[in-house]
């Protein structure tokens, strides 16, 4: 007896290896993707500006990015001593505005860097609300006062129209598209049902005019596959642990190459040794397991010259305790 029903993904013709280099924008379930690509070592920039969760602050961060559009004080708001912009995440905050700006115009510089060498990009769409200053959306509004913004709805063919900017700026690379399954329950369970739809009706018909944009059906597995609230965290909003490692090995069925996942738990085991924090980091003990994970990260970088995973994990096992 069957008690589920499982989504069936068709894999894809293009698949990512350590070779690839992947440039992720969007919610914080696209750190969650990111973080596990990292891991298996395939190199991966995520959200330099911060969770964007919007089509429209997404295309205003790449399009910032790829003119190489730097940020000005003149730009900045303040609120109290801290001053901030509102299409930033506020780690970006700061006392000085000069500071701030240097920041994010550092953040800019290195996701333009980036970009310039990705092949494959993921945009991870949360909300399809938005929230409007002076006529214009925000990616974040930093808690000043509410009506300070107008809320409203974005349109199927307003996200259509911002996504086709968006993947005409990232051209040629190719876009990987998904919904977030993380709910906005602030919106009301109908109100993030309406926007989670319009955002997946914006992109089928992306993907139905776009040769090099394809979905990835994160939200489906969730609702649908999933289906219980066992596969949510406490705050019944989030997906557990257990649902993300779930999407992920969708995921990689879908994504990933063969040659990819045959080295995939080197880089995995390597990368759960290089954060683990010993108890005793002066021991003879701990520095011949220092020396044997370096043996097997050099061993990676040889195998993969230009992986920057394999080079990061070399550092790591070869600074000085």
């Amino acid at each position: 007896m069957k008690f589920r029903t499982e989504i069936t993904i068709t894999p894809s013709v293009s698949k990512i290896d350590q070779y690839t280099k992947i440039f992720s924008m969007g919610s914080c379930f696209a750190h969650e993707m990111a973080t596990r690509l990292s891991r298996v070592g395939i190199a991966t920039l995520c959200n330099p500006l911060g969770e964007l969760y919007n089509p429209l602050s997404i295309e205003r961060a790449v399009e910032r990015i790829c003119r190489r559009e730097e940020v000005h004080e003149e730009e900045l708001c303040q609120r109290g001593d801290v001053w901030f912009s509102y299409h930033t995440h506020g780690d970006f905050d700061g006392l000085c505005p000069q500071e701030v700006c240097q920041r994010i115009n550092g953040a800019l510089e290195r996701a333009d860097h980036w970009l310039q060498q990705a092949e494959v990009v993921i945009l991870t769409l949360g909300t399809a609300w938005v929230y409007e200053r002076e006529g214009e959306v925000v990616a974040n509004c930093h808690k000043m006062p509410a009506e300070e913004f107008r809320r409203r709805r974005l349109t199927v063919e307003e996200v259509v129209a911002s996504l086709e900017r968006t993947i005409d700026m990232l051209a040629p690379r190719r876009v990987i598209l998904t919904v977030s399954p993380v709910r906005h329950l602030a919106d009301g369970l109908d109100g993030n049902s309406l926007s989670k739809a319009i955002l997946r009706v914006a992109i089928q018909e992306i993907v139905e005019r776009r040769g090099e944009a394809e979905y990835f059906p994160s939200y489906e597995i969730l609702m649908d596959d999933l289906r219980d609230y066992r596969y949510y965290g406490d705050d019944m909003t989030h997906p557990s642990r257990a649902a993300v490692e779930y999407i992920w090995e969708r995921f990689v069925e879908c994504h990933l190459s063969r040659e990819a996942l045959s080295v995939a738990e080197r880089f995995a085991k390597l990368s759960e040794a290089a954060s683990h924090r010993p108890l005793h980091p002066e021991s003879r003990e701990y520095a011949r397991f220092r020396e044997a994970m370096l043996e097997r990260a050099r061993g990676l970088v040889e195998e993969f010259p230009n992986n920057e995973v394999a080079s990061r994990l070399v550092e790591s096992f070869s600074v000085e305790m």
